[in-house]
Protein backbone atom coordinates (compact mmCIF):
# COMPACT_ATOMS: atom_id res chain seq x y z
CA UNK A 1 0.00 0.00 0.00
CA UNK A 2 1.16 3.51 -0.78
CA UNK A 3 2.00 5.72 2.19
CA UNK A 4 0.50 8.74 0.45
CA UNK A 5 -2.55 10.29 2.00
CA UNK A 6 -5.74 10.10 -0.03
CA UNK A 7 -8.71 12.44 0.37
CA UNK A 8 -12.29 11.28 -0.14
CA UNK A 9 -15.66 12.93 -0.56
CA UNK A 10 -18.90 10.99 -0.96
CA UNK A 11 -22.58 11.79 -1.19
CA UNK A 12 -25.80 9.89 -0.81
CA UNK A 13 -28.43 9.61 -3.49
CA UNK A 14 -28.29 11.69 -6.66
CA UNK A 15 -31.87 11.25 -7.85
CA UNK A 16 -31.39 13.71 -10.69
CA UNK A 17 -34.04 14.39 -13.35
CA UNK A 18 -33.33 17.94 -14.54
CA UNK A 19 -30.58 20.50 -15.11
CA UNK A 20 -30.32 23.65 -13.01
CA UNK A 21 -27.76 25.79 -14.89
CA UNK A 22 -26.05 28.54 -12.94
CA UNK A 23 -27.53 27.31 -9.69
CA UNK A 24 -25.86 28.32 -6.43
CA UNK A 25 -25.39 24.60 -5.82
CA UNK A 26 -22.65 24.44 -8.45
CA UNK A 27 -20.94 27.63 -7.28
CA UNK A 28 -20.64 26.31 -3.74
CA UNK A 29 -20.04 22.62 -4.20
CA UNK A 30 -17.84 22.32 -7.29
CA UNK A 31 -14.67 23.80 -5.70
CA UNK A 32 -15.26 21.76 -2.55
CA UNK A 33 -15.82 18.43 -4.31
CA UNK A 34 -13.05 18.82 -6.87
CA UNK A 35 -10.29 19.30 -4.31
CA UNK A 36 -10.61 15.65 -3.23
CA UNK A 37 -8.91 12.68 -4.87
CA UNK A 38 -11.91 10.32 -4.75
CA UNK A 39 -15.34 11.83 -5.51
CA UNK A 40 -18.26 9.40 -5.39
CA UNK A 41 -22.03 9.68 -5.68
CA UNK A 42 -24.89 7.21 -6.12
CA UNK A 43 -26.74 7.72 -9.42
CA UNK A 44 -30.32 6.74 -8.62
CA UNK A 45 -31.87 7.50 -11.99
CA UNK A 46 -32.05 5.47 -15.17
CA UNK A 47 -30.50 7.44 -18.03
CA UNK A 48 -32.27 6.94 -21.34
CA UNK A 49 -33.92 8.53 -24.35
CA UNK A 50 -36.43 6.02 -25.69
CA UNK A 51 -34.48 2.89 -24.76
CA UNK A 52 -36.06 0.24 -22.62
CA UNK A 53 -39.63 -0.09 -21.43
CA UNK A 54 -41.20 0.31 -17.98
CA UNK A 55 -40.63 -2.72 -15.79
CA UNK A 56 -43.62 -4.29 -14.07
CA UNK A 57 -42.00 -3.32 -10.76
CA UNK A 58 -40.22 -0.06 -10.01
CA UNK A 59 -38.10 1.26 -7.18
CA UNK A 60 -41.06 3.40 -6.08
CA UNK A 61 -41.09 5.98 -8.84
CA UNK A 62 -40.12 4.96 -12.36
CA UNK A 63 -36.96 7.09 -12.35
CA UNK A 64 -35.74 8.31 -15.73
CA UNK A 65 -33.81 11.26 -17.11
CA UNK A 66 -32.14 12.22 -20.37
CA UNK A 67 -28.35 11.93 -20.84
CA UNK A 68 -27.80 15.68 -20.38
CA UNK A 69 -28.19 15.30 -16.62
CA UNK A 70 -25.04 13.20 -16.54
CA UNK A 71 -23.01 16.12 -17.80
CA UNK A 72 -24.58 18.26 -15.09
CA UNK A 73 -23.71 15.66 -12.48
CA UNK A 74 -20.19 15.40 -13.88
CA UNK A 75 -19.80 19.18 -13.62
CA UNK A 76 -19.92 18.83 -9.83
CA UNK A 77 -16.63 17.00 -10.12
CA UNK A 78 -17.59 13.38 -9.37
CA UNK A 79 -15.15 10.89 -10.87
CA UNK A 80 -16.98 7.65 -10.08
CA UNK A 81 -20.65 6.66 -9.81
CA UNK A 82 -22.35 3.74 -8.15
CA UNK A 83 -25.42 2.49 -10.02
CA UNK A 84 -26.33 -0.35 -7.65
CA UNK A 85 -29.77 0.66 -6.41
CA UNK A 86 -33.48 -0.07 -6.65
CA UNK A 87 -34.08 2.22 -9.65
CA UNK A 88 -31.54 0.85 -12.13
CA UNK A 89 -34.03 -1.63 -13.62
CA UNK A 90 -37.04 0.74 -13.61
CA UNK A 91 -36.92 0.59 -17.43
CA UNK A 92 -35.84 -3.03 -17.63
CA UNK A 93 -32.66 -4.31 -19.23
CA UNK A 94 -32.81 -1.76 -22.03
CA UNK A 95 -32.84 1.07 -19.51
CA UNK A 96 -29.81 -0.35 -17.71
CA UNK A 97 -27.91 -0.82 -20.98
CA UNK A 98 -28.72 2.76 -21.98
CA UNK A 99 -27.52 4.06 -18.61
CA UNK A 100 -24.22 2.24 -19.01
CA UNK A 101 -23.85 3.52 -22.57
CA UNK A 102 -24.38 7.17 -21.70
CA UNK A 103 -22.12 7.04 -18.62
CA UNK A 104 -19.35 5.41 -20.66
CA UNK A 105 -19.71 8.06 -23.37
CA UNK A 106 -18.54 10.62 -20.81
CA UNK A 107 -15.60 8.42 -19.77
CA UNK A 108 -17.02 8.21 -16.25
CA UNK A 109 -16.30 5.20 -14.09
CA UNK A 110 -19.26 3.34 -12.62
CA UNK A 111 -19.81 0.20 -10.58
CA UNK A 112 -22.53 -2.00 -9.10
CA UNK A 113 -24.48 -3.15 -12.17
CA UNK A 114 -23.71 -4.69 -15.52
CA UNK A 115 -24.42 -7.23 -18.23
CA UNK A 116 -23.75 -10.22 -15.95
CA UNK A 117 -23.23 -10.92 -12.27
CA UNK A 118 -19.47 -10.92 -12.87
CA UNK A 119 -19.44 -7.44 -14.40
CA UNK A 120 -21.87 -6.11 -11.79
CA UNK A 121 -19.75 -7.45 -8.94
CA UNK A 122 -16.24 -6.63 -10.05
CA UNK A 123 -14.25 -3.73 -8.59
CA UNK A 124 -13.71 -0.63 -10.70
CA UNK A 125 -10.38 1.13 -10.39
CA UNK A 126 -9.95 4.88 -10.12
CA UNK A 127 -6.47 6.19 -10.93
CA UNK A 128 -5.53 9.26 -8.87
CA UNK A 129 -2.19 11.06 -8.38
CA UNK A 130 -2.23 9.84 -4.77
CA UNK A 131 -2.96 6.19 -5.46
CA UNK A 132 -5.22 3.61 -7.06
CA UNK A 133 -8.69 3.25 -5.56
CA UNK A 134 -11.01 0.26 -5.99
CA UNK A 135 -14.76 0.88 -5.72
CA UNK A 136 -17.42 -1.84 -5.42
CA UNK A 137 -21.15 -1.11 -5.71
CA UNK A 138 -23.77 -3.19 -3.87
CA UNK A 139 -27.48 -2.92 -3.10
CA UNK A 140 -29.73 -4.78 -0.67
CA UNK A 141 -32.92 -3.06 -1.90
CA UNK A 142 -34.30 -4.41 -5.17
CA UNK A 143 -36.99 -6.52 -6.80
CA UNK A 144 -35.70 -10.05 -7.38
CA UNK A 145 -35.97 -9.58 -11.15
CA UNK A 146 -33.19 -6.95 -10.96
CA UNK A 147 -30.51 -9.39 -9.76
CA UNK A 148 -27.73 -9.94 -12.27
CA UNK A 149 -27.24 -13.53 -13.37
CA UNK A 150 -24.05 -15.56 -13.49
CA UNK A 151 -22.74 -16.85 -16.82
CA UNK A 152 -22.04 -20.51 -17.51
CA UNK A 153 -20.27 -22.19 -20.40
CA UNK A 154 -23.65 -23.42 -21.65
CA UNK A 155 -25.85 -20.42 -20.76
CA UNK A 156 -25.38 -16.67 -20.80
CA UNK A 157 -25.73 -14.47 -17.76
CA UNK A 158 -28.35 -11.80 -17.11
CA UNK A 159 -27.99 -8.01 -16.77
CA UNK A 160 -28.73 -6.49 -13.38
CA UNK A 161 -27.42 -5.21 -10.09
CA UNK A 162 -24.85 -6.60 -7.64
CA UNK A 163 -27.14 -7.94 -4.89
CA UNK A 164 -26.75 -8.23 -1.15
CA UNK A 165 -29.62 -10.45 -0.07
CA UNK A 166 -30.42 -11.09 3.57
CA UNK A 167 -32.30 -13.62 5.66
CA UNK A 168 -35.08 -12.62 8.05
CA UNK A 169 -36.13 -14.68 11.06
CA UNK A 170 -38.94 -13.80 13.48
CA UNK A 171 -38.32 -15.12 16.98
CA UNK A 172 -41.48 -15.75 19.01
CA UNK A 173 -42.46 -17.42 22.26
CA UNK A 174 -44.14 -20.83 22.51
CA UNK A 175 -47.48 -19.12 23.16
CA UNK A 176 -47.23 -17.06 19.97
CA UNK A 177 -45.97 -20.08 18.02
CA UNK A 178 -49.04 -22.06 19.04
CA UNK A 179 -51.25 -19.19 17.86
CA UNK A 180 -49.40 -19.11 14.56
CA UNK A 181 -49.89 -22.83 14.01
CA UNK A 182 -53.57 -22.50 14.81
CA UNK A 183 -53.85 -19.90 12.06
CA UNK A 184 -52.30 -22.25 9.51
CA UNK A 185 -54.78 -24.95 10.49
CA UNK A 186 -57.78 -22.80 9.55
CA UNK A 187 -56.27 -21.14 6.45
CA UNK A 188 -54.42 -22.30 3.33
CA UNK A 189 -51.44 -20.01 3.83
CA UNK A 190 -49.10 -23.03 4.05
CA UNK A 191 -50.84 -25.16 1.44
CA UNK A 192 -48.07 -24.85 -1.18
CA UNK A 193 -45.38 -25.41 1.45
CA UNK A 194 -47.09 -28.55 2.74
CA UNK A 195 -47.48 -29.99 -0.78
CA UNK A 196 -43.85 -29.16 -1.61
CA UNK A 197 -42.72 -30.91 1.57
CA UNK A 198 -44.77 -33.99 0.67
CA UNK A 199 -43.15 -34.13 -2.78
CA UNK A 200 -39.66 -33.59 -1.41
CA UNK A 201 -39.21 -30.16 -3.00
CA UNK A 202 -38.36 -28.59 0.35
CA UNK A 203 -36.21 -29.79 3.20
CA UNK A 204 -38.42 -31.95 5.38
CA UNK A 205 -36.02 -32.15 8.27
CA UNK A 206 -36.18 -28.77 9.96
CA UNK A 207 -35.43 -28.00 13.62
CA UNK A 208 -38.44 -28.45 15.89
CA UNK A 209 -38.20 -24.77 16.83
CA UNK A 210 -38.46 -23.65 13.17
CA UNK A 211 -41.78 -22.96 11.46
CA UNK A 212 -42.63 -21.53 8.04
CA UNK A 213 -45.69 -19.28 7.84
CA UNK A 214 -46.22 -18.52 4.17
CA UNK A 215 -43.03 -16.80 3.01
CA UNK A 216 -41.97 -15.90 6.55
CA UNK A 217 -39.67 -17.87 8.85
CA UNK A 218 -40.37 -18.17 12.57
CA UNK A 219 -38.28 -19.67 15.35
CA UNK A 220 -39.57 -20.54 18.80
CA UNK A 221 -37.50 -19.19 21.71
CA UNK A 222 -37.77 -20.07 25.39
CA UNK A 223 -37.27 -16.55 26.69
CA UNK A 224 -40.07 -14.11 25.69
CA UNK A 225 -37.57 -11.24 26.05
CA UNK A 226 -35.79 -12.62 22.97
CA UNK A 227 -38.82 -12.15 20.74
CA UNK A 228 -38.28 -9.93 17.74
CA UNK A 229 -37.24 -9.80 14.09
CA UNK A 230 -33.61 -10.33 13.14
CA UNK A 231 -31.82 -10.15 9.81
CA UNK A 232 -28.52 -11.66 8.69
CA UNK A 233 -26.51 -11.54 5.47
CA UNK A 234 -26.99 -14.09 2.74
CA UNK A 235 -23.70 -16.05 2.83
CA UNK A 236 -23.62 -16.60 -0.95
CA UNK A 237 -23.69 -12.88 -1.63
CA UNK A 238 -21.31 -11.91 1.15
CA UNK A 239 -18.72 -14.46 0.01
CA UNK A 240 -18.93 -13.15 -3.56
CA UNK A 241 -18.49 -9.58 -2.37
CA UNK A 242 -15.67 -10.57 -0.02
CA UNK A 243 -13.91 -12.18 -2.99
CA UNK A 244 -14.16 -8.86 -4.84
CA UNK A 245 -12.61 -7.12 -1.83
CA UNK A 246 -9.80 -9.69 -1.66
CA UNK A 247 -9.04 -9.12 -5.34
CA UNK A 248 -9.24 -5.35 -5.05
CA UNK A 249 -6.97 -4.97 -2.03
CA UNK A 250 -4.20 -6.71 -4.01
CA UNK A 251 -4.75 -4.40 -6.97
CA UNK A 252 -5.29 -1.02 -5.31
CA UNK A 253 -4.16 1.17 -2.43
CA UNK A 254 -7.69 1.58 -1.05
CA UNK A 255 -10.96 -0.32 -1.35
CA UNK A 256 -14.29 1.40 -0.73
CA UNK A 257 -17.85 0.08 -1.03
CA UNK A 258 -20.98 1.96 -1.99
CA UNK A 259 -24.01 0.23 -0.43
CA UNK A 260 -27.62 1.14 -1.23
CA UNK A 261 -29.87 -0.11 1.57
CA UNK A 262 -33.34 1.08 2.59
CA UNK A 263 -33.81 -1.57 5.25
CA UNK A 264 -34.18 -0.55 8.90
CA UNK A 265 -34.25 -2.17 12.32
CA UNK A 266 -37.89 -2.91 13.22
CA UNK A 267 -39.84 0.37 12.81
CA UNK A 268 -36.89 2.63 13.58
CA UNK A 269 -36.07 4.43 10.32
CA UNK A 270 -32.93 5.91 11.87
CA UNK A 271 -31.39 2.54 12.72
CA UNK A 272 -29.83 0.33 10.01
CA UNK A 273 -30.93 -3.28 9.82
CA UNK A 274 -28.92 -5.95 11.65
CA UNK A 275 -27.56 -7.43 8.44
CA UNK A 276 -26.21 -4.08 7.23
CA UNK A 277 -24.12 -3.60 10.36
CA UNK A 278 -22.91 -7.18 10.05
CA UNK A 279 -22.04 -6.66 6.40
CA UNK A 280 -20.24 -3.33 6.83
CA UNK A 281 -18.08 -4.56 9.68
CA UNK A 282 -17.42 -7.83 7.85
CA UNK A 283 -16.26 -5.99 4.73
CA UNK A 284 -13.80 -3.93 6.76
CA UNK A 285 -12.56 -7.09 8.45
CA UNK A 286 -11.95 -8.48 4.96
CA UNK A 287 -9.96 -5.41 3.85
CA UNK A 288 -12.32 -2.56 2.87
CA UNK A 289 -11.28 0.94 3.97
CA UNK A 290 -14.67 2.70 3.97
CA UNK A 291 -18.36 1.75 3.76
CA UNK A 292 -20.59 4.38 2.17
CA UNK A 293 -24.29 3.61 2.67
CA UNK A 294 -27.34 5.44 1.34
CA UNK A 295 -30.90 4.59 0.37
CA UNK A 296 -33.50 5.63 2.96
CA UNK A 297 -33.25 9.28 1.75
CA UNK A 298 -32.47 10.57 5.24
CA UNK A 299 -29.35 10.52 7.37
CA UNK A 300 -28.20 7.80 9.76
CA UNK A 301 -25.26 7.49 12.14
CA UNK A 302 -21.54 7.07 11.56
CA UNK A 303 -19.33 4.38 13.08
CA UNK A 304 -15.53 4.29 13.16
CA UNK A 305 -14.62 0.60 13.02
CA UNK A 306 -11.01 -0.59 12.99
CA UNK A 307 -10.02 3.06 12.35
CA UNK A 308 -12.12 3.09 9.18
CA UNK A 309 -15.42 4.90 8.60
CA UNK A 310 -18.85 3.38 8.13
CA UNK A 311 -21.48 5.85 6.96
CA UNK A 312 -24.81 4.13 7.59
CA UNK A 313 -26.87 6.72 5.72
CA UNK A 314 -25.76 9.82 3.80
CA UNK A 315 -29.29 10.92 2.88
CA UNK A 316 -29.94 12.82 -0.33
CA UNK A 317 -27.54 14.90 -2.37
CA UNK A 318 -29.80 15.67 -5.34
CA UNK A 319 -33.46 14.73 -4.93
CA UNK A 320 -35.65 15.52 -7.94
CA UNK A 321 -38.17 12.69 -7.87
CA UNK A 322 -40.94 15.30 -8.21
CA UNK A 323 -39.81 16.39 -11.68
CA UNK A 324 -39.89 13.11 -13.57
CA UNK A 325 -41.43 13.92 -16.96
CA UNK A 326 -43.40 10.73 -17.50
CA UNK A 327 -44.57 7.56 -15.79
CA UNK A 328 -46.09 4.29 -17.03
CA UNK A 329 -49.77 3.50 -16.94
CA UNK A 330 -49.14 1.15 -14.00
CA UNK A 331 -48.30 4.12 -11.78
CA UNK A 332 -51.44 6.02 -12.82
CA UNK A 333 -53.63 2.97 -12.36
CA UNK A 334 -52.21 2.40 -8.89
CA UNK A 335 -53.43 5.87 -7.93
CA UNK A 336 -56.83 5.39 -9.64
CA UNK A 337 -55.91 7.80 -12.43
CA UNK A 338 -56.33 7.19 -16.15
CA UNK A 339 -55.11 8.32 -19.59
CA UNK A 340 -56.78 11.72 -19.24
CA UNK A 341 -54.47 12.66 -16.37
CA UNK A 342 -50.95 14.05 -16.67
CA UNK A 343 -47.75 13.87 -14.63
CA UNK A 344 -48.69 16.87 -12.48
CA UNK A 345 -51.98 15.14 -11.62
CA UNK A 346 -50.07 12.02 -10.65
CA UNK A 347 -47.62 13.92 -8.44
CA UNK A 348 -50.47 15.79 -6.75
CA UNK A 349 -52.29 12.54 -6.05
CA UNK A 350 -49.16 10.73 -4.87
CA UNK A 351 -48.27 13.48 -2.37
CA UNK A 352 -51.87 14.34 -1.44
CA UNK A 353 -51.17 17.85 -2.75
CA UNK A 354 -47.90 18.11 -0.87
CA UNK A 355 -49.23 17.02 2.53
CA UNK A 356 -47.65 13.54 2.59
CA UNK A 357 -44.76 11.55 1.18
CA UNK A 358 -41.28 13.05 0.77
CA UNK A 359 -42.34 16.64 0.16
CA UNK A 360 -44.08 16.94 3.51
CA UNK A 361 -41.09 15.98 5.66
CA UNK A 362 -38.04 18.21 6.19
CA UNK A 363 -35.73 15.30 7.03
CA UNK A 364 -35.58 14.25 3.39
CA UNK A 365 -34.29 17.69 2.38
CA UNK A 366 -31.50 18.15 4.92
CA UNK A 367 -28.36 16.08 4.77
CA UNK A 368 -24.58 16.23 4.88
CA UNK A 369 -21.53 15.51 2.76
CA UNK A 370 -18.57 13.87 4.53
CA UNK A 371 -14.98 14.48 3.53
CA UNK A 372 -12.16 12.48 5.05
CA UNK A 373 -8.49 11.67 4.67
CA UNK A 374 -6.78 8.33 5.11
CA UNK A 375 -3.10 7.50 5.41
CA UNK A 376 -1.64 4.02 5.29
CA UNK A 377 -5.16 2.58 5.44
CA UNK A 378 -6.27 4.46 8.55
CA UNK A 379 -8.59 7.41 9.03
CA UNK A 380 -6.72 10.57 10.07
CA UNK A 381 -9.51 13.17 9.84
CA UNK A 382 -13.21 13.44 9.02
CA UNK A 383 -15.38 16.52 8.50
CA UNK A 384 -19.13 16.88 8.07
CA UNK A 385 -20.59 19.52 5.73
CA UNK A 386 -24.35 20.09 6.22
CA UNK A 387 -26.44 20.69 3.10
CA UNK A 388 -29.99 21.77 2.38
CA UNK A 389 -32.04 20.76 -0.66
CA UNK A 390 -34.56 23.61 -0.48
CA UNK A 391 -37.54 22.04 1.24
CA UNK A 392 -39.29 25.42 1.30
CA UNK A 393 -39.25 25.75 -2.51
CA UNK A 394 -41.93 24.55 -4.97
CA UNK A 395 -41.49 20.93 -5.92
CA UNK A 396 -40.26 21.82 -9.42
CA UNK A 397 -37.38 23.90 -7.96
CA UNK A 398 -36.26 22.03 -4.86
CA UNK A 399 -33.83 19.15 -4.80
CA UNK A 400 -30.45 20.84 -5.49
CA UNK A 401 -27.90 20.94 -2.63
CA UNK A 402 -26.41 24.05 -1.08
CA UNK A 403 -24.28 24.32 2.01
CA UNK A 404 -26.32 24.91 5.14
CA UNK A 405 -25.47 26.71 8.37
CA UNK A 406 -28.01 24.62 10.26
CA UNK A 407 -25.97 23.14 13.09
CA UNK A 408 -29.05 21.09 13.97
CA UNK A 409 -27.97 18.67 11.22
CA UNK A 410 -24.71 18.01 13.07
CA UNK A 411 -26.56 17.74 16.37
CA UNK A 412 -28.90 15.19 14.84
CA UNK A 413 -25.95 13.25 13.44
CA UNK A 414 -24.33 13.24 16.90
CA UNK A 415 -27.49 11.72 18.36
CA UNK A 416 -27.60 9.06 15.64
CA UNK A 417 -23.89 8.28 16.11
CA UNK A 418 -23.85 8.24 19.91
CA UNK A 419 -24.28 4.45 20.13
CA UNK A 420 -21.01 4.13 18.16
CA UNK A 421 -19.18 6.57 20.48
CA UNK A 422 -18.71 9.01 17.61
CA UNK A 423 -19.08 12.75 18.13
CA UNK A 424 -18.66 15.81 15.91
CA UNK A 425 -17.71 19.23 17.24
CA UNK A 426 -19.30 22.21 15.49
CA UNK A 427 -16.67 24.48 13.94
CA UNK A 428 -16.84 28.24 13.37
CA UNK A 429 -17.58 27.69 9.66
CA UNK A 430 -20.63 25.51 10.46
CA UNK A 431 -18.97 22.20 9.64
CA UNK A 432 -18.49 19.32 12.06
CA UNK A 433 -15.11 17.85 13.00
CA UNK A 434 -14.75 14.28 14.24
CA UNK A 435 -13.71 14.05 17.89
CA UNK A 436 -12.58 10.59 18.99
Amino acid sequence: MSNSTVSFVATGDSFITRISPGHLSLEQLVPFIQKHDVRLTNLETTIRMEEGFPAAQSGGTWASATPEVLQHLQSYGFNILSIANNHMLDYSYGGLAATEKYISALNLLYCGAGSTLHTASKPKYLETPQGRIAVIGVTSTFHESAIAGESRVDCSGRPGINPLRYNTVHQISSTHMQQLKELTAVTSINAEINIAMQHGHLLDQLPDSFFMFGEYDFVEVDDPSQEGTFTSCNPIDTQRIYQSIHEAKRQADYVILSVHSHEMKDENENEPADFLKEFCRGCIDEGAHAMICHGPHHIRGIEIYQERPIFYGLGNFIFQNETVESAPADFYNHLNLNHTHNIADLLDKKSKNGTSSFGANLKFWQSFVPSWTMDNGKLIDLAIHPISLGHELPRYRRGCPTFSNQTSIIEQLNTLSSSYDVHFEVQSDGTGKLIY
